[in-house]
């Protein structure tokens, strides 16, 4: 039988390593709301200690505060969908890029935004166009997997198909309208320029309970990663366990994709890291994969707002702005090749 579960990992330290994502998590949110090029560092802090302008005051908690609340969310259902995905599937580079699920929502929102129904300025008519996407991309492949649905091999293959369709379909989209092409450009690369509070009351009413419900997963997934037979003879439903994670998988993409759309890799490659450092136990690894995928894009926004402020001494880049899911796309490109790399054939 495969080796899919890794040696446990003793409570202190899950204790000791949860403290130290917590600490991670901390730094970046502090990075992300002092970074930027709309105040110095130094400003932002004195707003933080109760200090500061009406305007810089404004600036911090009407701007910066739901951007880097928007990008936790985010962050969290992105990393929490992919190692349900991964584990429901037992496909080591399963995620929400290559299941019909983000394309499928971007396709939702690039279209809805095509035709005048949504935009940036209206945050829950693009979060409903972009989650009805993902459900119609995630029921494309399941209609295309017919029978072959309890087969993990084939749902990976029809995934990559489904998710190639769908992105032909948004480059059509842009083809018959191209003058939309400015507005939608951060549904393909991902950002999270122009976060309001309202973008937050959208999104944490939807992840909450998804994320709620990937944890009561937990314990099914656990057995899923062992293969059908041994969670057969444990008395689970195998075709009923993964058809309710891949709809928790498809709903926490969808919303994340909605808020700030296609950030690449985030949801491939941050399960990886989360069993890694957490164990195979998904009832510990998934609350981990939450809180990194909250770490990793929080991070990388900060990251962004801090490579654009640099960028912005250079003439004629004063406007440049790098979104995340540039960063995050290049640097995991990098990471998955590594993975690619030490992931032994056909384990997981």
């Amino acid at each position: 039988m495969r080796r899919v579960l890794d040696a446990p990992v003793t409570g202190h330290a899950v204790a000791r390593r949860y403290g130290v994502l917590g600490a991670l998590l901390l730094l970046a949110a502090g990075a992300a709301l002092l970074a930027g090029r709309a105040m110095s560092p130094g400003v932002a802090w004195d707003v933080l200690t109760g200090g500061g302008e009406p305007l810089d005051r404004h600036v911090l908690f009407e701007l910066r505060m739901p951007r880097l609340l928007v990008s936790l969310g985010a962050g969290a259902c992105l990393g929490a969908a992919g190692l349900v995905l991964q584990s429901a599937l037992r496909n080591p580079l399963a995620g929400p890029e290559v299941t019909g699920v983000t394309p499928g929502a971007v396709l939702g929102a690039v279209a809805a935004t095509g035709l005048g129904l949504a935009g940036w300025q209206s945050p829950f008519a693009v979060v409903v166009a972009s989650c009805v996407g993902g459900c119609a991309g995630a029921g494309l492949l399941w209609l295309l997997t017919g029978r072959g649905r309890g087969d993990p091999a084939q749902i990976a293959v029809h995934g990559v198909l489904v998710s190639a369709v769908l992105g032909g379909l948004t480059a059509m989209v842009l083809l018959v309208a191209p003058g939309e092409l400015g507005s939608v450009v951060q549904w393909l690369v991902g950002s999270t320029e122009g976060r309001v509070w309202e973008h937050w009351h959208l999104l944490w009413p939807w992840a909450l309970p998804w994320l709620v419900v990937a944890w009561l997963l937990s314990g099914p997934l656990t057995l899923l990663r062992c293969g059908d037979e041994l969670a057969a003879a444990a008395g689970l439903s195998a075709a009923r366990a993964r058809t309710l994670a891949l709809l928790c998988a498809v709903a926490l993409t969808a919303g994340a994709v909605a808020s700030v759309g296609a950030l690449g890799f985030v949801g491939l490659l941050v399960p990886h890291v989360a069993v890694a450092v957490f164990g195979a136990d998904l009832r510990v690894a998934l609350p981990g994969a939450a809180l990194l995928g909250a770490v990793v894009v929080s991070g990388a926004d900060a990251a962004a707002q801090a490579i654009s402020r640099l960028l912005a001494s250079v003439e004629g880049a004063d406007r440049f702005s790098l979104p995340v899911g540039a960063l995050t796309t290049c640097a995991g490109a990098v990471l998955l090749l590594i993975v690619v790399r030490r992931t032994p054939s056909g384990s997981f």
